[in-house]
């Protein structure tokens, strides 16, 4: 399931030399503590909370609201997680890092002794949910960062990223009881800046345009050629003539199409998909064939796709900008001790400081 999303302004620049190795010492240790008390699969439920997530990011020391909480707090996990033996591995990254996660998965695999089947399910995994944010749901968001979270018993997380001009957006995934990739794969999107005309394809009131896409692609889609208009794009402005009165020409022109467009359609009418979800997978099936499917379904059949975007609308050291207030790095090294030095005593059977460090968090509720 996915658990979330975020929204969060693009911010420039680099995370400082001095802070990076900070956050990789502090988010090792953290996540270290959270799989020693509560295993790897809550380790993986809270870092697909997009809440916690978040919270993290601040705890080692990042923006609250910078686009470089994602990716900076994410590749400090990958370099510290990836050089620990707490049952975790991460894949991918941002940019051209993420086509590496394919091969990183496999080798995560091996690592972990997962069977060939469980290989070949966690590299769909993280194709699919990559595909699902970028083609299922159409909000303008291009994705740029895709980590891949896998535990050695096969179960995985995904936190990646997308970004338009001005804002990114961060969605989360479960694998927990994941039935669908396509119906309602979330179970709660958060975000403060909601998209207009955004084509959600796993909503539930999507259902009916998604079998009748399924229908349209098996029934030959030759026979679709007439909705298509040349491919060019056009905005609302060009419907309105000399007299700033609206209006549309007299065939249905509702998207365009490429060859290379129709050519992936009539490659899935070969292959005769079961599915949404097989069509969605065969490679070369983009967002345009997703979009022109369900316009053609509305059009056609009067069976509309969601247009609704899913969004739904702490600091321990400081952040780097110095909101509320810069880094204490003093502090930050020596918390970065003080867990590494419970989790060590803890696994000599002495637990006092981690139990001391759990009545602290029942002290601030307080």
């Amino acid at each position: 399931m996915k658990t979330g999303c975020v929204n969060l302004p693009l911010h420039g620049g680099k995370c400082p030399k001095w802070l990076f190795p900070r956050m990789k010492k502090l988010s090792g240790a953290i996540s270290e503590i959270i799989v020693d008390e509560f295993g790897q699969e809550e380790f993986l439920k809270r870092i697909s909370n997009p809440y916690f997530f978040q919270s993290f990011g601040c705890i080692i020391g990042f923006d609250w609201h910078s686009s470089g909480l994602s990716t900076t707090t994410l590749g400090a996990l990958k370099e510290s997680l990836n050089n620990m033996d707490i049952g975790i591995k991460i894949a991918g990254g941002k940019g051209k890092t993420s086509r590496k996660a394919p091969n990183e998965i496999e080798n995560i695999s091996d690592e972990f002794n997962l069977s060939e089947n469980k290989k070949k399910r966690l590299i769909y995994s993280s194709k699919m949910s990559a595909k699902v944010d970028s083609n299922l749901i159409q909000d303008g968001y291009s994705l740029y960062h895709h980590s891949f979270f896998v535990a050695e018993n096969g179960s995985w997380a995904v936190v990646q990223q997308g970004m338009n001009e001005k804002y990114a957006r961060r969605y989360h995934w479960l694998s927990d009881n994941i039935t669908s990739f396509v119906l309602e794969p979330n179970t709660s999107i958060c975000g403060d800046k909601k998209e207009e005309n955004v084509l959600n394809m796993t909503a539930k009131e999507s259902d009916e345009a998604q079998k009748i896409s399924l229908d349209l692609v098996n029934d030959n889609p030759s026979h679709l050629k007439k909705y298509f208009k040349e491919p060019i794009q056009k905005d609302l402005n060009y419907f309105f003539n000399d007299q700033n009165i609206f209006s549309m020409n007299s065939r249905h022109e509702i998207i365009d199409m490429n060859k290379r467009g129709m050519d992936m359609l009539n490659k899935a009418y070969e292959m005769q998909p079961k599915t949404y979800e097989e069509l969605v997978a065969i490679k070369g099936i983009g967002a345009k064939s997703i979009r022109s499917l369900a316009l053609i379904s509305d059009l056609v059949y009067g069976k509309p796709a969601s247009w609704r975007d899913p969004v739904k609308y702490s600091f321990a050291h400081g952040g780097k900008d110095g909101i509320p207030y810069p880094v204490n790095r003093k502090l930050m090294d020596e918390n970065t001790e003080l867990l590494k030095d419970a989790i060590i005593s803890a696994k000599i059977g002495d637990k006092d400081r981690l139990n001391a460090i759990k009545r602290l968090t029942e002290f601030l509720r307080y």
